[in-house]
Protein backbone atom coordinates (compact mmCIF):
# COMPACT_ATOMS: atom_id res chain seq x y z
CA UNK A 1 0.00 0.00 0.00
CA UNK A 2 1.31 3.34 -0.96
CA UNK A 3 2.03 6.05 1.78
CA UNK A 4 -0.47 8.52 2.68
CA UNK A 5 0.89 11.99 1.46
CA UNK A 6 -0.49 13.53 3.86
CA UNK A 7 1.59 11.49 6.19
CA UNK A 8 4.65 12.19 4.87
CA UNK A 9 7.10 15.01 7.34
CA UNK A 10 8.76 17.53 5.23
CA UNK A 11 11.96 18.95 6.48
CA UNK A 12 13.45 22.44 5.88
CA UNK A 13 16.67 23.67 6.30
CA UNK A 14 17.80 26.33 8.82
CA UNK A 15 21.19 28.58 9.66
CA UNK A 16 22.21 29.78 12.92
CA UNK A 17 25.10 31.86 13.78
CA UNK A 18 27.67 30.55 16.53
CA UNK A 19 30.28 31.88 18.36
CA UNK A 20 33.09 30.93 19.72
CA UNK A 21 34.00 27.89 17.23
CA UNK A 22 37.84 28.21 16.26
CA UNK A 23 38.46 24.89 14.75
CA UNK A 24 37.52 21.45 13.34
CA UNK A 25 36.97 19.79 16.36
CA UNK A 26 34.68 23.32 17.42
CA UNK A 27 32.44 21.84 14.70
CA UNK A 28 32.19 18.31 14.98
CA UNK A 29 31.30 19.16 18.91
CA UNK A 30 28.51 21.67 17.59
CA UNK A 31 26.74 19.48 14.79
CA UNK A 32 26.81 16.92 17.87
CA UNK A 33 24.96 18.66 20.14
CA UNK A 34 22.25 20.26 17.95
CA UNK A 35 21.84 16.79 16.01
CA UNK A 36 20.75 15.22 19.26
CA UNK A 37 17.88 17.69 19.26
CA UNK A 38 14.49 15.89 18.22
CA UNK A 39 12.95 18.26 15.63
CA UNK A 40 16.58 18.02 13.70
CA UNK A 41 17.89 15.62 11.44
CA UNK A 42 21.68 16.68 10.48
CA UNK A 43 24.00 19.45 11.55
CA UNK A 44 27.04 20.78 10.51
CA UNK A 45 28.80 23.49 11.65
CA UNK A 46 31.74 26.07 9.99
CA UNK A 47 34.16 27.60 12.01
CA UNK A 48 35.41 30.00 9.36
CA UNK A 49 32.08 31.09 8.45
CA UNK A 50 30.68 30.75 12.36
CA UNK A 51 27.57 29.24 11.89
CA UNK A 52 25.81 25.53 11.86
CA UNK A 53 23.27 24.03 9.25
CA UNK A 54 20.49 22.45 10.21
CA UNK A 55 18.06 19.99 8.38
CA UNK A 56 15.14 19.68 10.54
CA UNK A 57 11.48 18.28 10.71
CA UNK A 58 10.28 21.43 12.47
CA UNK A 59 11.76 24.48 13.81
CA UNK A 60 13.63 23.97 17.90
CA UNK A 61 12.84 26.84 20.14
CA UNK A 62 15.56 29.33 20.47
CA UNK A 63 15.82 28.13 24.19
CA UNK A 64 16.48 24.69 23.18
CA UNK A 65 18.98 25.44 20.66
CA UNK A 66 20.59 27.41 22.77
CA UNK A 67 20.46 24.81 25.66
CA UNK A 68 22.42 22.53 23.47
CA UNK A 69 25.11 25.07 22.59
CA UNK A 70 25.83 25.77 25.81
CA UNK A 71 26.29 21.80 27.03
CA UNK A 72 28.91 22.13 24.25
CA UNK A 73 30.76 25.51 25.20
CA UNK A 74 29.13 27.85 22.39
CA UNK A 75 26.70 30.09 22.11
CA UNK A 76 24.04 31.41 19.91
CA UNK A 77 25.53 34.97 18.04
CA UNK A 78 27.94 36.16 16.00
CA UNK A 79 31.23 35.54 16.15
CA UNK A 80 32.94 38.90 16.24
CA UNK A 81 35.91 40.18 14.35
CA UNK A 82 37.84 41.90 17.22
CA UNK A 83 37.77 40.23 20.47
CA UNK A 84 35.93 42.16 23.36
CA UNK A 85 38.03 40.45 26.48
CA UNK A 86 40.15 42.95 27.15
CA UNK A 87 42.93 40.26 28.45
CA UNK A 88 43.34 39.04 24.54
CA UNK A 89 44.32 42.36 24.28
CA UNK A 90 46.51 43.18 27.26
CA UNK A 91 48.37 39.68 26.42
CA UNK A 92 48.80 40.91 22.90
CA UNK A 93 50.08 44.32 23.46
CA UNK A 94 52.60 42.94 26.20
CA UNK A 95 53.85 39.99 24.09
CA UNK A 96 54.77 42.52 20.98
CA UNK A 97 56.64 45.19 23.74
CA UNK A 98 58.09 41.74 24.95
CA UNK A 99 58.84 41.04 20.56
CA UNK A 100 60.29 45.05 20.70
CA UNK A 101 62.17 44.86 23.73
CA UNK A 102 64.33 41.81 22.29
CA UNK A 103 65.03 43.24 19.21
CA UNK A 104 66.03 46.30 20.50
CA UNK A 105 67.89 44.74 23.23
CA UNK A 106 70.03 42.50 20.25
CA UNK A 107 70.44 45.29 18.05
CA UNK A 108 72.20 47.01 20.68
CA UNK A 109 74.60 44.20 21.19
CA UNK A 110 74.92 43.13 17.66
CA UNK A 111 72.91 40.00 17.90
CA UNK A 112 71.38 41.29 14.51
CA UNK A 113 74.54 40.91 12.29
CA UNK A 114 74.94 37.01 13.86
CA UNK A 115 74.37 35.86 10.69
CA UNK A 116 77.19 37.60 8.88
CA UNK A 117 79.98 37.06 11.69
CA UNK A 118 79.69 33.28 12.78
CA UNK A 119 81.98 30.88 11.11
CA UNK A 120 82.80 30.01 7.64
CA UNK A 121 81.20 31.66 4.08
CA UNK A 122 77.70 29.89 3.92
CA UNK A 123 77.04 29.27 7.71
CA UNK A 124 75.27 31.99 8.66
CA UNK A 125 72.90 31.23 6.03
CA UNK A 126 71.81 28.00 7.24
CA UNK A 127 71.90 29.88 10.78
CA UNK A 128 69.42 31.92 9.26
CA UNK A 129 67.27 29.00 7.98
CA UNK A 130 67.68 26.79 11.41
CA UNK A 131 66.01 30.09 12.89
CA UNK A 132 63.02 30.34 10.92
CA UNK A 133 62.84 26.11 11.24
CA UNK A 134 62.50 27.22 14.71
CA UNK A 135 60.12 29.79 14.59
CA UNK A 136 58.52 27.65 12.07
CA UNK A 137 58.22 24.82 14.57
CA UNK A 138 56.23 26.63 17.32
CA UNK A 139 53.37 28.34 14.66
CA UNK A 140 52.93 27.60 11.24
CA UNK A 141 54.31 23.61 10.91
CA UNK A 142 53.11 22.61 14.37
CA UNK A 143 49.27 24.17 12.98
CA UNK A 144 49.08 22.13 10.32
CA UNK A 145 51.49 18.96 11.13
CA UNK A 146 49.76 18.86 14.80
CA UNK A 147 46.73 16.28 13.61
CA UNK A 148 50.10 13.82 12.45
CA UNK A 149 52.10 14.36 14.93
CA UNK A 150 49.24 13.06 17.87
CA UNK A 151 47.95 10.98 15.41
CA UNK A 152 51.01 8.63 15.31
CA UNK A 153 51.31 9.39 19.22
CA UNK A 154 48.45 7.76 19.83
CA UNK A 155 48.76 4.38 17.80
CA UNK A 156 51.50 3.76 19.72
CA UNK A 157 51.38 1.46 22.52
CA UNK A 158 54.02 1.80 24.54
CA UNK A 159 54.24 -0.09 27.51
CA UNK A 160 53.65 1.85 31.69
CA UNK A 161 57.39 1.06 32.22
CA UNK A 162 58.57 1.92 29.04
CA UNK A 163 61.91 4.51 29.36
CA UNK A 164 61.47 8.14 27.76
CA UNK A 165 63.12 7.36 24.11
CA UNK A 166 60.89 4.29 23.92
CA UNK A 167 57.69 6.51 24.62
CA UNK A 168 58.98 9.06 21.56
CA UNK A 169 59.83 6.30 19.78
CA UNK A 170 57.09 7.48 17.26
CA UNK A 171 58.29 11.00 17.45
CA UNK A 172 61.80 9.92 16.57
CA UNK A 173 60.82 8.27 13.76
CA UNK A 174 58.66 10.76 12.42
CA UNK A 175 61.17 13.37 12.79
CA UNK A 176 63.95 11.21 10.80
CA UNK A 177 61.57 10.70 8.18
CA UNK A 178 60.98 14.56 7.97
CA UNK A 179 64.73 15.65 7.83
CA UNK A 180 65.84 12.94 5.40
CA UNK A 181 62.68 13.63 3.21
CA UNK A 182 62.90 17.28 3.50
CA UNK A 183 66.79 16.84 2.38
CA UNK A 184 66.14 14.24 -0.52
CA UNK A 185 62.75 16.42 -2.09
CA UNK A 186 64.91 19.60 -1.43
CA UNK A 187 68.22 18.15 -3.82
CA UNK A 188 64.94 17.63 -6.21
CA UNK A 189 64.26 21.25 -5.95
CA UNK A 190 67.61 22.50 -6.29
CA UNK A 191 67.48 20.15 -9.49
CA UNK A 192 64.45 21.88 -10.74
CA UNK A 193 65.72 25.12 -9.78
CA UNK A 194 68.99 24.84 -12.08
CA UNK A 195 66.41 24.14 -14.98
CA UNK A 196 63.75 26.59 -14.31
CA UNK A 197 64.40 30.28 -13.34
CA UNK A 198 60.93 31.42 -11.57
CA UNK A 199 59.68 35.02 -12.91
CA UNK A 200 60.06 37.83 -10.88
CA UNK A 201 56.52 38.66 -11.07
CA UNK A 202 55.70 35.26 -10.07
CA UNK A 203 57.95 34.58 -7.20
CA UNK A 204 56.87 38.59 -6.01
CA UNK A 205 52.99 37.14 -5.78
CA UNK A 206 53.58 33.50 -4.23
CA UNK A 207 55.31 35.71 -1.40
CA UNK A 208 52.76 38.40 -0.98
CA UNK A 209 50.29 34.81 -0.76
CA UNK A 210 52.38 33.34 1.78
CA UNK A 211 52.53 36.63 3.83
CA UNK A 212 48.88 37.06 3.80
CA UNK A 213 48.35 33.09 5.35
CA UNK A 214 51.12 34.12 7.83
CA UNK A 215 49.63 37.14 9.03
CA UNK A 216 46.28 35.68 9.58
CA UNK A 217 47.86 32.88 11.44
CA UNK A 218 49.39 35.66 13.94
CA UNK A 219 46.33 37.39 14.52
CA UNK A 220 44.95 33.93 15.24
CA UNK A 221 47.39 33.60 17.63
CA UNK A 222 47.21 36.72 19.47
CA UNK A 223 43.49 35.94 20.60
CA UNK A 224 42.32 39.57 19.48
CA UNK A 225 40.40 37.93 15.91
CA UNK A 226 37.92 34.97 17.26
CA UNK A 227 36.28 35.05 13.73
CA UNK A 228 39.97 34.78 12.22
CA UNK A 229 40.58 32.07 14.41
CA UNK A 230 38.50 30.06 12.60
CA UNK A 231 40.50 30.42 9.40
CA UNK A 232 43.60 28.51 10.25
CA UNK A 233 44.61 25.67 7.43
CA UNK A 234 44.11 22.27 8.94
CA UNK A 235 44.79 19.23 7.53
CA UNK A 236 42.29 17.04 6.17
CA UNK A 237 41.15 14.28 8.97
CA UNK A 238 41.10 11.27 7.04
CA UNK A 239 45.14 11.52 5.91
CA UNK A 240 45.86 12.03 9.73
CA UNK A 241 43.92 8.88 10.64
CA UNK A 242 45.74 7.00 7.57
CA UNK A 243 49.31 7.97 8.09
CA UNK A 244 49.14 7.91 12.20
CA UNK A 245 47.28 4.28 11.62
CA UNK A 246 43.87 3.48 13.14
CA UNK A 247 41.66 0.19 13.30
CA UNK A 248 39.03 1.87 10.84
CA UNK A 249 41.77 1.82 8.30
CA UNK A 250 43.27 -1.65 9.34
CA UNK A 251 46.30 0.16 10.31
CA UNK A 252 48.95 -0.47 13.21
CA UNK A 253 51.48 1.70 14.19
CA UNK A 254 54.94 1.48 12.21
CA UNK A 255 58.13 3.14 12.05
CA UNK A 256 58.39 3.24 8.10
CA UNK A 257 54.87 5.12 8.70
CA UNK A 258 55.46 7.58 10.74
CA UNK A 259 59.13 8.33 8.92
CA UNK A 260 56.77 8.59 5.82
CA UNK A 261 54.14 10.86 7.20
CA UNK A 262 57.26 13.04 8.07
CA UNK A 263 58.94 12.95 4.71
CA UNK A 264 54.85 13.48 3.00
CA UNK A 265 54.70 16.66 5.66
CA UNK A 266 56.92 18.71 2.86
CA UNK A 267 54.01 19.06 0.91
CA UNK A 268 51.53 20.77 3.22
CA UNK A 269 51.04 25.07 2.74
CA UNK A 270 53.18 26.15 6.14
CA UNK A 271 53.64 29.58 5.27
CA UNK A 272 57.04 29.35 6.18
CA UNK A 273 58.42 26.12 4.37
CA UNK A 274 56.47 27.31 0.92
CA UNK A 275 59.28 30.31 1.43
CA UNK A 276 62.28 28.15 2.12
CA UNK A 277 61.33 25.93 -0.25
CA UNK A 278 61.42 29.13 -2.77
CA UNK A 279 64.70 29.70 -1.17
CA UNK A 280 65.72 26.40 -1.61
CA UNK A 281 64.45 26.49 -5.55
CA UNK A 282 66.16 29.26 -6.45
CA UNK A 283 69.96 28.32 -5.71
CA UNK A 284 69.59 26.08 -8.88
CA UNK A 285 72.12 23.45 -6.68
CA UNK A 286 70.74 19.89 -5.90
CA UNK A 287 73.48 20.25 -2.72
CA UNK A 288 72.39 23.56 -1.86
CA UNK A 289 68.93 22.64 -1.77
CA UNK A 290 68.86 19.62 -0.40
CA UNK A 291 71.13 20.77 2.97
CA UNK A 292 68.82 24.18 3.24
CA UNK A 293 65.48 21.82 3.77
CA UNK A 294 66.96 19.29 5.67
CA UNK A 295 68.42 22.34 8.21
CA UNK A 296 65.33 23.92 8.16
CA UNK A 297 63.30 20.23 9.29
CA UNK A 298 65.91 20.06 12.29
CA UNK A 299 65.05 23.62 12.95
CA UNK A 300 61.45 22.81 13.10
CA UNK A 301 61.80 19.59 15.24
CA UNK A 302 61.99 21.25 19.06
CA UNK A 303 58.77 22.45 18.59
CA UNK A 304 56.83 19.41 17.10
CA UNK A 305 58.73 16.61 19.64
CA UNK A 306 56.84 19.46 21.87
CA UNK A 307 54.01 19.18 20.84
CA UNK A 308 52.69 16.60 23.27
CA UNK A 309 52.74 18.39 26.00
CA UNK A 310 51.05 21.39 24.41
CA UNK A 311 47.49 19.89 25.30
CA UNK A 312 48.88 20.77 28.80
CA UNK A 313 48.91 24.07 28.33
CA UNK A 314 45.84 24.63 26.14
CA UNK A 315 43.17 26.99 28.03
CA UNK A 316 46.06 28.28 30.47
CA UNK A 317 47.26 31.69 31.18
CA UNK A 318 50.81 30.34 29.85
CA UNK A 319 49.60 28.68 26.79
CA UNK A 320 47.88 31.88 26.20
CA UNK A 321 50.85 34.41 26.30
CA UNK A 322 53.22 31.91 24.36
CA UNK A 323 50.98 32.04 21.54
CA UNK A 324 50.51 35.48 21.59
CA UNK A 325 54.14 35.98 21.16
CA UNK A 326 54.84 33.58 18.54
CA UNK A 327 51.58 35.55 17.18
CA UNK A 328 53.60 38.71 16.90
CA UNK A 329 56.24 36.83 15.63
CA UNK A 330 55.21 35.65 12.87
CA UNK A 331 53.03 39.22 11.91
CA UNK A 332 56.64 40.53 12.12
CA UNK A 333 57.80 37.74 9.55
CA UNK A 334 54.62 38.39 7.44
CA UNK A 335 55.53 42.43 7.39
CA UNK A 336 59.36 42.03 6.46
CA UNK A 337 58.02 39.04 3.53
CA UNK A 338 55.53 41.90 2.60
CA UNK A 339 58.71 44.37 2.53
CA UNK A 340 60.65 41.78 0.21
CA UNK A 341 57.58 41.35 -2.20
CA UNK A 342 57.09 45.28 -2.95
CA UNK A 343 60.86 45.05 -3.97
CA UNK A 344 61.20 42.24 -6.44
CA UNK A 345 57.60 43.46 -7.61
CA UNK A 346 59.42 46.81 -8.25
CA UNK A 347 56.83 48.65 -5.91
CA UNK A 348 58.93 50.52 -3.89
CA UNK A 349 60.44 53.98 -4.72
CA UNK A 350 63.71 54.77 -5.31
CA UNK A 351 64.77 56.50 -2.04
CA UNK A 352 67.72 58.12 -3.69
CA UNK A 353 67.65 61.21 -5.20
CA UNK A 354 69.98 61.74 -8.10
CA UNK A 355 72.87 64.17 -8.36
CA UNK A 356 73.60 64.61 -11.69
CA UNK A 357 77.11 65.31 -10.88
CA UNK A 358 77.96 63.07 -8.69
CA UNK A 359 81.51 61.48 -8.70
CA UNK A 360 81.54 57.82 -9.69
CA UNK A 361 81.83 55.75 -6.57
CA UNK A 362 85.36 54.52 -5.48
CA UNK A 363 84.70 50.94 -6.22
CA UNK A 364 83.88 51.91 -10.33
CA UNK A 365 87.13 51.87 -11.95
CA UNK A 366 87.03 52.94 -16.29
CA UNK A 367 89.79 50.28 -18.16
CA UNK A 368 90.22 50.26 -22.14
CA UNK A 369 86.41 51.38 -22.83
CA UNK A 370 84.50 49.37 -19.55
CA UNK A 371 83.34 49.65 -16.13
CA UNK A 372 84.95 47.32 -13.54
CA UNK A 373 81.96 47.86 -10.58
CA UNK A 374 83.86 45.62 -7.87
CA UNK A 375 80.65 44.57 -5.24
CA UNK A 376 80.81 42.33 -2.48
CA UNK A 377 77.82 39.99 -1.49
CA UNK A 378 77.69 39.29 2.29
CA UNK A 379 75.08 37.44 4.67
CA UNK A 380 74.36 40.46 5.42
CA UNK A 381 73.64 42.06 1.97
CA UNK A 382 76.11 43.89 -0.16
CA UNK A 383 78.76 46.20 -0.28
CA UNK A 384 79.11 48.75 -1.61
CA UNK A 385 74.45 48.73 -1.76
CA UNK A 386 74.83 51.54 -3.86
CA UNK A 387 77.28 52.48 -6.96
CA UNK A 388 77.29 55.68 -9.34
CA UNK A 389 78.76 54.43 -12.60
CA UNK A 390 79.13 56.37 -16.20
CA UNK A 391 75.85 56.37 -18.40
CA UNK A 392 76.62 54.75 -21.67
CA UNK A 393 79.65 52.61 -21.12
CA UNK A 394 79.37 49.08 -20.53
CA UNK A 395 80.18 47.16 -17.27
CA UNK A 396 81.73 43.90 -15.69
CA UNK A 397 80.31 43.61 -12.38
CA UNK A 398 82.58 42.10 -10.03
CA UNK A 399 81.37 40.39 -7.41
CA UNK A 400 82.70 39.12 -4.29
CA UNK A 401 80.56 36.45 -2.83
CA UNK A 402 81.70 35.19 0.61
CA UNK A 403 78.55 33.90 1.69
CA UNK A 404 77.31 31.63 -0.90
CA UNK A 405 74.15 30.24 1.12
CA UNK A 406 72.81 33.51 1.68
CA UNK A 407 69.79 34.76 0.04
CA UNK A 408 71.79 37.58 -1.44
CA UNK A 409 73.85 35.13 -3.22
CA UNK A 410 71.29 34.79 -5.52
CA UNK A 411 71.23 37.90 -7.50
CA UNK A 412 67.80 39.80 -9.49
CA UNK A 413 68.52 42.84 -11.44
CA UNK A 414 65.43 42.19 -13.95
CA UNK A 415 65.54 45.50 -15.35
CA UNK A 416 68.93 44.52 -17.02
CA UNK A 417 68.21 40.68 -17.35
CA UNK A 418 70.28 39.92 -14.63
CA UNK A 419 69.32 36.80 -12.97
CA UNK A 420 72.26 35.02 -11.38
CA UNK A 421 73.47 32.59 -8.33
CA UNK A 422 76.60 33.67 -7.35
CA UNK A 423 79.26 31.27 -6.45
CA UNK A 424 81.53 31.77 -3.56
CA UNK A 425 84.94 34.06 -4.38
CA UNK A 426 85.01 36.43 -7.79
CA UNK A 427 82.02 36.50 -9.85
CA UNK A 428 81.64 38.47 -13.24
CA UNK A 429 78.37 39.70 -14.69
CA UNK A 430 77.94 41.41 -17.76
CA UNK A 431 75.70 44.70 -17.83
CA UNK A 432 75.21 46.28 -20.63
CA UNK A 433 75.48 50.26 -21.20
CA UNK A 434 73.21 51.70 -18.93
CA UNK A 435 70.98 55.04 -19.53
CA UNK A 436 70.91 58.01 -16.95
CA UNK A 437 68.95 56.57 -14.02
CA UNK A 438 68.42 53.74 -11.43
CA UNK A 439 68.90 50.50 -11.78
CA UNK A 440 67.71 48.51 -8.48
CA UNK A 441 68.59 44.95 -7.47
CA UNK A 442 67.54 42.75 -4.85
CA UNK A 443 68.30 39.43 -3.77
CA UNK A 444 65.89 36.29 -4.84
CA UNK A 445 63.97 37.10 -1.24
CA UNK A 446 63.84 41.25 -1.61
CA UNK A 447 65.65 40.74 1.62
CA UNK A 448 68.81 42.89 0.87
CA UNK A 449 68.83 45.52 -1.74
CA UNK A 450 71.12 47.97 -3.29
CA UNK A 451 71.26 49.94 -7.09
CA UNK A 452 72.98 51.16 -10.10
CA UNK A 453 72.92 54.87 -10.77
CA UNK A 454 74.32 55.99 -13.90
CA UNK A 455 75.00 59.57 -14.22
CA UNK A 456 76.06 61.24 -17.89
CA UNK A 457 78.56 63.44 -16.69
CA UNK A 458 79.85 62.62 -13.66
CA UNK A 459 82.12 65.12 -11.60
CA UNK A 460 85.69 64.69 -10.43
CA UNK A 461 86.22 62.55 -7.69
CA UNK A 462 85.69 63.61 -4.35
Amino acid sequence: MAEDPGTATETRQLQLDVAGMTCAACERKVARALGQLPEVETATASARQGTATLTVRAEPTRSDLAAALETAGYELGTTPWLSRDRRAWVVALTAGAIVAAALVIAAALGLTDLAGTLGTPGTGGLLMVALIGLAAGASTCMALVGGVVLAISATYPAPAEAGPIRRIRPQLAFQVGRIVGFGVLGAALGALGAELVMPALLQGLLMVAVSVVMAILGVRLTGVSPRLAGWSPTLPRSWSRFVGGSQATGHGYSDLRAAGAGAATFFLPCGFTQAVQLYALSTGSPLQAGLVMAVFALGTAPGLLALAGLPALAGSRAGSRISAVVGVLLIGFAAFNLLGASRILGLQPTATVVDSTHPLSANVRLVGGVQIVSMEQQDTGYLPATSYVKAGVPIKWQITSTSPFSCAAFLRAPDIGVDTQLKAGLNSVPVPALPAGTVPFTCVMGMYSGELIAIDNPGPPG
